[in-house]
């Protein structure tokens, strides 16, 4: 009852940005001056909680929405009111097994910060140290799980009726976002992406990461110490603005190249700048996972673009899956030699990585819009990187300080075999010489059998499913005749009325159609099933 109800809800939100979108597309207006992105932005908000995320989940889909849509739920604002003290009293209590008062010391009631998610608190340990809780809030999970579930069945609808819409893969991308919320609400993958930051930077002494305190971490409730430094916006960070951001270049370029893990959410609250040039992070809710075959396409394409390769940068960035090629190479290649054209006419200091990836996102995909995730996450930490070191060093040349600076953990992907690939090469020839005299002597065995006339056997997988293809395919149009032949059958058998009759009309028509449509029904069913016609 409750889910019927939502649904009706977010339908009637959705219907009523419908009409303010056709109202503006009769009368003529321009992208501009339309409404849509603070109306939609709006509307998120009144929905609650959970569409507040989705509409943050969807501020980074810089290559599917128009910047204006960007910018309006760019605001989106995550705070929202404190939930009661006697409710985050119990979650604490529920999460950790334990009363707050054997947990804490002290335990501030009055919450540092609300969101839409969860709230923190101060508190501090029996050890003396300051800590900070973040407590998710009550029931928040199913009210997630309830909204995405009608906003899906609300969307599949919309499917059904616009292929317009279908074109944008609005079912797939709720489920992406509804699956980034579920991580999000389960504290503990944060408490790991916090653990595994802090061991990749422990020699570090640009980077600080508050520790979490091991025994207080549950899906619900996850406690760390206590941190504090300068924000973003501080004008006293003027004078050591340049050296942060030369910290935190190096300091990403590690992440990204690699580590292959990296914060994908540092925007101004998330960062604080303490003494010394040290770079405190916060919130690891979000962040970016680069395999080795990754952070190398990543190279490639960032050396492609140093030295100014349309075709190299084209093929980089297909590997990457930044772009696919939907129509004729030449006339990508053709864009990108102007983009590259464009950005040679920039001072050097106005070049943005993160922008090239929005631009060059936006010449291909015409079959899907959705780029894989991790560019998703990628995208977003540059724009957000980029503009903390425009904030610490105006003056700073982003990207002649990342192929400086950035030259080594680049090149070091392109250099020989790993350890683990060597190990794995020693491992699989000492595994191999050990099998060779049994496989030789079972060979030799198989030989004598045959009299000397040994068969060559040879194994092709993709004849074999070549030919299971052509089965199915076969299979198919044998289906689609016999239904084509008992739709003719059943209109002859109508037309005639031939055979008995039920309630006016022939049996055996009745028959025939019925089984012409179940027919049908299966293979649409089967082909909607493959995702191929």
């Amino acid at each position: 009852m409750m889910l019927a109800a939502r649904f009706l809800r977010i339908g009637g939100a959705v219907f009523g940005l419908l009409i303010v979108a056709v109202y503006e597309r009769l009368r003529g207006g321009t992208d501009n001056r339309s409404t849509l992105p603070d109306r939609l932005r709006a509307t998120l908000e009144r929905l609650g909680p959970t569409f507040i995320k989705v509409g943050q989940g969807l501020s980074l889909r810089r290559d599917l929405l128009p910047d204006r849509y960007i910018a309006a739920l760019s605001k989106l604002q995550a705070d929202a009111r404190p939930f009661p003290q006697a409710a985050a009293r119990h979650e604490i209590e529920t999460g950790l097994g334990k009363p707050i008062h054997d947990l804490f010391s002290s335990f501030d009631e009055t919450p540092l910060a609300a969101a839409s998610i969860a709230q923190v608190h101060r508190a501090q340990m029996p050890d003396g140290r300051e800590a900070i809780i973040k407590v998710r809030r009550p029931r928040i999970r199913s009210q997630i799980d309830r909204d995405m579930r009608a906003l899906i069945g609300l969307l599949r609808l919309l499917c059904a009726m616009s292929s317009r819409i279908a074109r944008f893969e609005p079912v797939r991308l709720a489920h992406e976002i509804w699956t980034n919320l579920r991580r999000e609400t389960d504290f503990r993958l944060e408490a790991r992406a916090v653990r595994r930051f802090a061991d990749a930077f422990a020699d570090w002494d640009t980077v600080h990461v508050p520790e979490v305190i091991d025994d207080l971490i549950s899906e619900t409730v996850l406690v760390q110490e206590f941190s504090s430094g300068r924000l973003l916006s501080d004008a006293a960070l003027a004078d050591s603005g340049p050296r942060y951001a030369a910290n935190l270049v190096e300091i990403y370029l590690h992440q990204i190249f690699v580590l292959g893990f990296f914060h994908g959410d540092p925007h101004p609250g998330n960062l604080f700048f303490m003494d010394a040039g040290t770079i405190c992070f916060h919130d690891f809710g979000l962040t970016g996972q680069l395999d080795h075959a990754t952070r190398r396409r990543l190279a490639l394409f960032v050396q492609a673009f140093v030295h100014q390769d349309a075709d190299w940068m084209l093929d980089a960035a297909v590997e990457l899956g930044l772009l696919r090629i939907s129509g004729e190479r030449q006339a990508i290649v053709h864009g990108l030699e102007e983009l590259l054209t464009e950005y040679a006419s920039l001072p050097m200091r106005q070049w943005s990585m993160a922008d090239l990836f929005l631009r060059i996102s936006r010449l291909g995909n015409k079959e899907s819009v959705l780029l894989p995730h991790y560019l998703i996450v990628l995208m977003r930490a540059l724009f957000l990187v980029e503009h903390a070191l425009h904030t610490l060093d105006p003056a700073m040349n982003v990207l002649d300080t990342l192929i400086e600076r950035g030259n080594a953990a680049i090149m070091a992907l392109a250099e020989g075999p790993s350890h683990a690939a060597l190990s794995r090469l020693r491992f699989e020839a000492g595994l191999a010489v050990y099998d060779l005299p049994g496989a030789a002597a079972a060979w030799l065995s198989e030989v004598r059998r045959e009299g000397f006339h040994p068969a060559l056997q040879i194994h092709l997988p993709q004849i074999e499913r070549t030919e299971a293809g052509l089965e199915r395919t076969g299979n198919r149009l044998a289906l689609a005749l016999v239904t084509l032949g008992l739709y003719i059958a059943s209109s002859l058998l109508m037309q005639h009325s031939i055979g008995p009759r039920i309630l006016g009309m022939p049996l055996l028509a009745l028959v025939g159609y019925f089984l012409a449509l179940w027919y049908t029904l299966r293979l649409s069913r089967a082909i909607a099933r493959s995702g191929r016609l």
